[in-house]
């Protein structure tokens, strides 16, 4: 019951520090609450006996936070200045009709109220899109579930290194995408 006990403890401190999503945290809380209360009816059941381990199920939680890991579903990057795609790539299916303008309210808010903004929120589906801000450049990627708060810091660092590698090309001009350094590819491709 302590083990169980502290998988809980684990699994709260775990979503806290940004390390789980919504989904992992409540479907792994599940499982433990499911994993305690059958331990506790076999103990009540067969007190003295060890059968109660049968309970204890191993390795199930690896497999229930993988399931619902937030997946890339695909991403496009585009140009601040003029809203021009750059890259996209996987399944990025956004009307560029919508897209364009809310890149633009999208930056618009993100200077006047956040300073900097890496920003996601749920779309049809149970999708999710997330807004990672650069100076030249807004990386877009679509995820199956709600990110996990780390999950989204790494994006940040991604796009700030894409952005580093490539400033020679995005301060000469418009640049050819096709001459451009994407680290987007190790992570997502």
């Amino acid at each position: 019951m302590q083990a169980v006990s502290n998988k809980m403890m684990k699994l709260a401190e775990d979503f806290a520090l940004g390390r789980a999503n919504r989904a992992q945290f409540e479907e792994l809380y599940r499982h433990y609450v499911e994993e305690r209360s059958t331990i506790e009816r076999i103990m009540q059941m067969q007190p003295g006996t060890p059968a109660w381990k049968g309970a204890v199920t191993e390795g199930e939680s690896v497999l229930i936070r993988r399931k619902h890991a937030a997946q890339p579903l695909g991403y496009a990057i585009y140009l601040n200045a003029s809203s021009m795609p750059l890259r996209s790539v996987g399944d990025f299916r956004i009307d560029s009709a919508l897209l364009v303008p809310m890149l633009s309210s999208f930056r618009s808010a993100t200077a006047e109220i956040f300073g900097s903004g890496l920003k996601s929120s749920e779309i049809e589906g149970g999708r999710w899109m997330c807004f990672v801000p650069g100076l030249y450049t807004t990386l877009i990627i679509l995820f199956s579930v709600e990110p996990a708060r780390l999950q989204m810091g790494m994006l940040e660092q991604l796009h700030r290194h894409f952005e580093t590698a490539n400033q020679p090309l995005f301060e000469a001009g418009i640049p050819d995408s096709t001459r451009l350094i994407y680290p987007h590819a190790a992570a997502f491709e």
